[in-house]
């Protein structure tokens, strides 16, 4: 099956079906971005500096995209930390300064 067989919809289709609904994400990630620049607190935060490498690789132009982004915020550790830094998930590989 080549790709543009696993859509049933076509170009014009699926842009009509989806683009009032990913328009909204966008803007709702202009909003975040925003409110973090008027914080006024330039210090940069490892989810922060994942999600503009996501976001970069959105417009790089090349396929694949879903996969590539997924990986990039997916922590491919194998080796299980002594103790857990929080009881929940951070969407992105925690990056631990070394001492």
């Amino acid at each position: 099956m080549t790709e543009s067989e696993s859509c049933p919809l076509t170009h014009r289709e699926a842009i009509d079906l989806w683009f009032l609904e990913n328009r909204a994400k966008v803007l709702d990630i202009a909003a975040f971005l925003d409110r973090l620049d008027r914080t006024g607190d330039p210090e940069d935060d490892f989810r922060i500096a994942a999600l503009r490498n996501a976001l970069s690789l959105l417009i790089d132009g090349q396929g694949d995209r879903t996969r590539r982004i997924q990986l990039l915020l997916s922590d491919r550790s194998s080796e299980p930390i002594e103790a857990a830094p929080t009881q929940g998930a951070f969407g992105a590989p925690l990056r631990i300064p070394e001492a």
